[in-house]
């Protein structure tokens, strides 16, 4: 059975439905290998998401055999100017991976946002980007973010566009369920048609699905 790897999902830490628990429990029976708990988060609350995720991922992780939880972070419409700071501060408080909310076509997000989360040292990834520019999306290639295409509706309109220009710039993607319910959760073969239906062909399709959650791991 082919594995599953979903880096960007929510629970009632921020918009979500389900508990910690639920969360992994939900992806355990969907056939996860890995799956990031990766809630809002601003500088008002970001102490407390990360403070949870510690204290679950500490007390009950063990419990929940065959999946690697890792503890994540969206940095969220927060000012461009304070990604940096804000990542960095996530990462020294326990967060295993930092995303920042990319300035996706559905959403009112900052201008300049891609820009400064593909040039921060502590991003890993930056989530449905919207319609990036080349020159970010080359700054991504250079600096080891990767790229999201999102499986979640209204934010995967611009797939195509970050899938090209990826491809242009040998920038890494990951498909990522942006899960808030129960009905989010992602499977191999659906994950893969995200990819396909971005524009990559099924040898690259198979490797954003199948291999570069392995490099970022």
């Amino acid at each position: 059975m082919n594995k599953v790897y979903d880096f960007h999902t929510h629970t009632i830490l921020s918009d979500g439905e389900l508990i910690c628990s639920e969360q992994i429990r939900h992806a355990q029976i969907h056939g996860y290998a890995a799956i990031a708990i990766s809630d809002h988060v601003d500088e008002s609350n970001i102490d407390f998401v990360l403070s949870s995720l510690n204290k679950f991922v500490d007390n009950e992780s063990s419990y929940f055999e065959g999946i690697k939880i890792l503890k994540g972070v969206e940095i969220t419409h927060v000012p461009p100017l304070l990604i940096d700071e804000l990542a960095k501060h996530a990462k020294e408080n326990g967060a295993d991976i930092v995303l920042v909310h990319g300035e996706t076509i559905v959403e009112p997000v900052f201008k300049k946002t891609n820009y400064y989360a593909v040039t921060s040292k502590y991003v890993d990834i930056l989530a449905h980007p919207g319609l990036i520019t080349e020159e970010e999306v080359a700054l991504a290639a250079s600096n080891g973010v990767f790229l999201e295409l999102s499986a979640r509706k209204g934010h995967s309109l611009s797939n195509g566009h970050v899938a090209k220009l990826a491809q242009k710039h040998e920038a890494k993607l990951l498909v990522n369920s942006d899960s808030h319910g129960p009905d989010d959760f992602l499977d191999y073969d659906f994950s893969l048609k995200v990819a396909i239906s971005a524009g990559l062909s099924i040898e690259k399709a198979k490797k954003v699905v199948e291999k570069n959650p392995l490099e970022l791991l």
